[in-house]
This record gives C-alpha cells, sequence and structure tokens, in this order.
C-alpha cells in the first residue's frame, strides 16, 4: 500500500493545485504537512479485500481516496476557524496563518475540488459524498449545540460522533469498494467496516485528548475542555459522586490553563478513560466482525491491522494491553 500512498500524495496536490500561486500554497498547507490518510488508505484497502494477490489500486480508486480525504482536510479547515486553532498537525493552522476569511474560502475551494473528482467517478459516488457533507454539518451542528453543557449525554454524544467522523470513515471504505467494482454483500460490509472503525477512532481520539501531550497530538491537548466539547471520560467523570462534583465547575466557557490541567486530572483519576476505552474496544470488535467471511488478502489484513493499532494507540499510555478479538 506503500506506493499507492505515494500516488495519493500526488493527486492530492496535482488536484488542490489552482491557477494561482497563493490559492494552491493555501489550499496545500495541511497536505504538505502530513497525515496518516487513513481515509484513502481506508478507500484502497476495501477496494482489494477480494484481491489475494493484492495489485496496485487503479487511478479510480487513488482518486476516490483524495475525494474523501479532500473533505476531511476541507473540514479541518473550517473546525480550526471555529476553534480558533492555531496549530494543526505541528504547523500553524491555515487560519492562524492567513486569517479566517482565507481559511473558510480554502475550506470551501477544497469541498469543490472534492465534488469534482466524485462527480467524475459517477453518480453513485456523487450522491454518496453529497450526503456524507451533509451528515458531517449535522454532526458538528449537534456537537455544538451541546457546548459547554455538564449534562451532555452518552446519547448525544455518539450521535454527533456518527456525523462528524465515522461518516467519513464509512464513506472512503464504500466508494473504494464501489470503485473497486465489488460485489453488493462486500460493499455493504466495507461500509459497515468504515463505520464501526469511525465510531472507535472518535473515542480513542477523545481519550488522546485527554491522556496525551501536546507533541504526541501534534495540536494542544485538553482542547476539548477548552471548546466546551465534553467528551466520554468527562461524561462518565461528571457521573461520578465523587470526582463529578469538583469537576463540573471547572467546566466553563472561562476556563483557565490551569483549569483545564486540573479538569484533565480529575478525569484520568475517574474510570471515565478506562469505561472509554472499552466502548472503543467494542466498536472495533464490531468493525472486525464484518471482515470475518472475507478471504485473508492483503486488503483484509491492512483493515485488520488498523483496528487493532487504533485500540493500542490509546491502551499503551495507560499500560494496558489490547483484549483478544473473538470476532475475526
Amino acid at each position: 500500500m506503500e506506493d499507492d500512498l505515494k500516488r495519493v500524495e500526488d493527486e492530492l496536490l496535482r488536484t488542490v493545485a489552482a491557477e494561482g500561486d497563493f490559492l494552491t500554497e493555501v489550499a496545500s498547507h495541511l497536505i504538505l504537512a502530513g497525515g496518516k490518510r487513513v481515509r484513502p488508505g481506508f478507500s484502497i484497502a476495501a477496494s482489494s479485500v477480494l484481491d489475494p494477490e493484492g495489485h496496485p489500486a487503479s487511478l479510480s480508486v487513488i482518486r476516490g481516496g483524495c475525494a474523501v480525504e479532500l473533505v476531511h482536510i476541507g473540514s479541518l479547515y473550517h473546525d480550526d476557524v471555529m476553534d480558533d486553532a492555531t496549530t494543526r498537525r505541528s504547523v500553524k493552522s491555515v487560519n492562524a496563518q492567513w486569517g479566517n476569511l482565507r481559511a473558510i474560502l480554502a475550506g470551501d475551494y477544497l469541498l469543490g475540488r472534492s465534488s469534482e473528482i466524485a462527480a467524475d467517478l459517477g453518480t453513485e459516488v456523487a450522491g454518496i459524498l453529497a450526503t456524507t457533507i451533509t451528515e458531517l454539518c449535522e454532526g458538528q451542528i449537534l456537537e455544538l449545540e451541546s457546548a459547554y453543557s455538564t449534562d451532555r449525554s452518552i446519547d448525544a454524544y455518539e450521535r454527533s460522533i456518527s456525523g462528524k467522523t465515522a461518516s467519513l470513515l464509512a464513506t472512503a471504505c464504500r466508494i473504494g469498494a464501489i470503485v473497486g467494482d465489488l460485489p453488493r454483500p462486500a460493499v455493504e460490509a466495507m461500509t459497515e467496516f468504515g463505520k464501526a472503525y469511525g465510531m472507535a477512532f472518535q473515542v480513542v481520539d477523545d481519550i488522546l485528548d485527554i491522556i496525551a501531550t501536546d507533541e504526541q497530538l501534534g495540536k494542544p491537548a485538553g482542547n476539548d475542555l477548552v471548546e466546551g466539547i465534553y467528551t466520554m471520560p468527562v461524561i462518565h467523570t461528571l457521573a461520578d459522586p465523587n470526582l463529578g462534583p469538583q469537576l463540573r465547575p471547572l467546566l466553563t466557557a472561562d476556563i483557565t490553563p490551569a483549569d483545564r490541567d486540573r479538569a484533565r486530572e480529575l478525569v484520568r483519576e475517574s474510570d471515565g478513560v478506562t469505561v472509554a476505552l472499552d466502548v472503543a474496544q467494542s466498536w472495533a470488535d464490531k468493525a472486525a466482525a464484518t471482515l470475518t467471511d472475507l478471504p485473508d488478502t492483503p486488503g483484509a489484513r491492512a483493515l485488520r491491522a488498523a483496528a487493532d493499532h487504533l485500540i493500542e494507540r490509546a491502551a499503551a499510555p495507560l499500560g494496558r494491553k489490547r483484549f483478544s478479538r473473538k470476532a475475526r
């Protein structure tokens, strides 16, 4: 897959190149900053789950993965404006470098480029991507509605992350499978894998915001607390009869760096992180279960490995080993 991901990098930069040098520089800023390219990687892997030889991905699969990645990067431009973020992927955020107006317009430009690719790949792919962008917006709005609410429920949290994170990962897998001409049962299995993996992915990301360092994250740790986004570990800590009353007064729109650090300590003292890790493990198990009936191909192995590594990212700082998987 390494060679295919290099092709993704080249195609991303080719796609965002504009007539003007300035727009090209702004649009390619986070692409050049790097990234794991999880979403195009999933498109590539999903397209090849029935290929025992693991042949190189077709250009259409590469472009499908790029379409999904451009939606993701465009959403990051917009997210950083909303959060007034100063760093992203260990570099200055686009809004910090060039201002909010240019960041918003560059994000829109990336969404437009993504839509052009999707249209070239067919009406079904274009429709899927359009629906996914809608779901991303709905998930983000649900999150904003709960901002600074210490009464946010687990159900509200999961509905939000289903839209803002899991939907795009599901779409990455679905587009890869469709463009890769997989039979419909395999397309549906890949979609379910991406959805379940996406839920686990966001829960793990929220755990890391509590337990990881700025350097490990490539952005300020504890930023969700500053933005009033109370995630699964925090929600469980708020329900703790002993720690909840200590945590609740710290969680305000005027939270200070000292209050943020104290809030993270309280969440780490509770069982909130452990409970959230168990939930992430459950979602990862559901993802792995969707692969049970697939042959042991390089693509399927790559997806299984991704689910394993995901849990290990959060478990390692806690000194925990990943759980054994019952469903393969």
